[in-house]
């Protein structure tokens, strides 16, 4: 019951964009129950994009914080109370959510599995009724031809273990190995491209290099289960991420890394001054969280920013004020 809404949606929009492409294609063309996939998962990932400008802002801002939290990690070595606290203080300073990293791949985890059901439904249908979403129940045409379509000589509902059909093999084998590519790329993107080098250290650095060859081995894995056209909608949306988040990092790179040298490059290249235009991030993005402006600060020859202190000069005293420290004071 929980994804019947999910059912209703994603069948919904796969009905409305195979209508959309048919008249150019054809009413049983594999294609253009492909480009219907393609379609939706554009749809998801617009839907989610400020979700993953969070999470790509988070996963950088996580990685910044490691030097800091190394610190509080050698400071509260021994009063790990003390040291969770210092660590959520640090987080709100910093305006970082470890979980906003993720929210993006939970949010579509389940759209995953209500394509993964339509698919696999309109595969095993016996008769119409029994296909998964409102929008092909009942409809005998529209559910043959999700079933019964073609790419390359493979159908869009057939698994890698579930055809015998070397078309089919090949196909599923293709689709997994530019899936778990595409995903690769996206991580060894973030990580070599924006984040510095000190912060590519320590605990949760570790942790991330894991993750960058773990999630591509467990979705290779997991991909001999996939439909076809599953396959279609997570290589899609990983080509999506990857350009998406070249988007981010070429116009928003994190001090200090390859890009923001890159960045700084061009925008001088452009006659702006970098440096100004970083600072008004920066102050921007205090505001954003409610933190006050930082002092004034000015760049010098290196490249190097220094607080600018004022120095306040002294107040001019009276005829009458320099009488009273010793001056000729004022005549009876």
């Amino acid at each position: 019951m929980l994804m019947t809404p999910l059912h209703w949606a994603v069948s919904g929009l796969l009905v409305l964009f195979h209508y959309l492409w048919s008249p150019l294609l054809g009413t049983d063309s594999g294609w253009t129950w492909t480009l219907a996939i393609v379609c939706l998962t554009v749809v998801v990932r617009i839907l989610t994009i400020p979700l993953f400008v969070k999470q790509i802002k988070s996963s950088r801002n996580m990685q910044l914080v490691q030097p800091k939290m190394r610190e509080l990690q050698k400071k509260y070595a021994h009063d790990r109370e003390r040291l969770g606290q210092e660590t959520m203080k640090l987080y709100r300073e910093e305006g970082v959510n470890p979980m906003a990293s993720c929210l993006p791949l939970l949010l579509q985890m389940p759209i995953f599995f209500a394509l993964f059901q339509v698919l696999n439904g309109a595969a095993r249908a016996v008769n119409p009724d029994d296909a998964v979403g409102s929008w092909l129940q009942g409809n005998s045409v529209l559910v043959t031809s999700l079933r019964e379509s073609t790419i390359f000589g493979a159908r869009i509902s057939d698994t890698f273990l579930g055809s015998p059909l070397w078309e089919v093999k090949v196909i599923t084998v293709v689709l997994i190995l530019l899936m778990t590519a595409t995903m690769f790329f996206t991580q060894l993107q973030l990580m070599r491209k924006n984040m510095p080098k000190e912060a590519l250290e320590g605990p949760f650095a570790q942790q991330q290099k894991i993750m960058l060859y773990l999630f591509p081995v467990v979705f290779a894995v997991g991909g001999v289960n996939f439909p076809v056209g599953v396959l279609i909608y997570w290589l899609t949306s990983n080509i999506w991420t990857a350009g998406q988040q070249f988007y981010i990092i070429r116009r928003n790179p994190a001090p200090g890394t390859e890009a923001y040298t890159q960045w700084e490059e061009r925008q001088r290249n452009k006659g702006h001054d970098p440096n100004k235009m970083a600072a008004e991030q920066v102050r921007k993005a205090r505001h954003d969280k409610g933190l006050p402006d930082e002092p004034a600060a000015a760049t010098t020859a290196g490249g190097v920013q220094r607080q600018v202190v004022q120095r306040q000069q002294p107040r001019r005293q009276t005829r009458s004020q320099r009488g009273g420290k010793g001056g000729t004071g004022p005549r009876a």
